[in-house]
């Protein structure tokens, strides 16, 4: 299902569990939520978590049903919105126009625009990453690999606890065209790659 896979694509096992409120350590190990652990037996690694006490184990999708007990679907629709997921690219129409005139606007532009690139990142670092050491290096990945830090920063001054910080980027962002010129580039992008992501 296309909607699960853009899910998997933008959220990892470690980052849902961080969010719903397990303490992981720098290793990726937590005190697993399925049964009763005393001592971190659970690994969160990329694309699948592991029990190694009581065997559970999935992707961020399987994790977040067993965790609230839901369905699978009703997980990733949970994990969408939490995490601001919009398994369907908005189309050019969607976006805000750039000129709105109130800061919140700003950043509510900056940030949807910013997700939307962010997440087709995701899906390129994972599709495009090289099989093996030698293997030709895809465009996408390349701009992935080259433009995630950047993106990942400015959503985290857009939507951290410094409310000055946040309307200052989205001033540069959009006073400067950032923005404008991100949000026509994502409207650039192939009906078949959007299609596929």
């Amino acid at each position: 299902m296309r909607v699960f896979e853009t899910i998997k694509a933008a959220v990892t096992p470690r980052q849902a569990a961080e969010t719903y409120g397990l303490r992981v350590l720098p290793n990726g190990m937590t005190c697993c939520p399925f049964h009763k652990d005393r001592h971190p037996s659970l690994k969160l690694n990329e694309d699948y978590f592991f029990c190694f006490g009581c065997g559970a184990s999935g992707d961020v999708i399987d994790f977040t049903a067993s965790l609230f007990g839901i369905r699978l679907k009703d997980a990733a629709e949970k994990l969408a919105e939490d995490f601001g997921i919009n398994p369907r690219p908005p189309a050019q129409s969607d976006i805000p126009k750039h000129d709105a005139e109130s800061t919140q606007d700003l950043e509510r532009l900056c940030i949807c625009v910013l997700r939307e690139y962010l997440r087709h990142l995701r899906i390129w670092q994972l599709r495009y990453r090289p099989e093996k050491p030698g293997d030709p290096i895809h465009p996408r990945f390349a701009e992935a690999m080259k433009v995630l830090p950047t993106v990942n920063y400015l959503l985290d001054c857009l939507l951290g606890n410094d409310l000055l910080l946040a309307r200052q980027t989205a001033e540069v962002l959009c006073n400067e065209a950032h923005i404008r010129r991100l949000s026509e580039y994502l409207g650039t992008l192939s009906e078949k790659e959007r299609d596929c992501a």
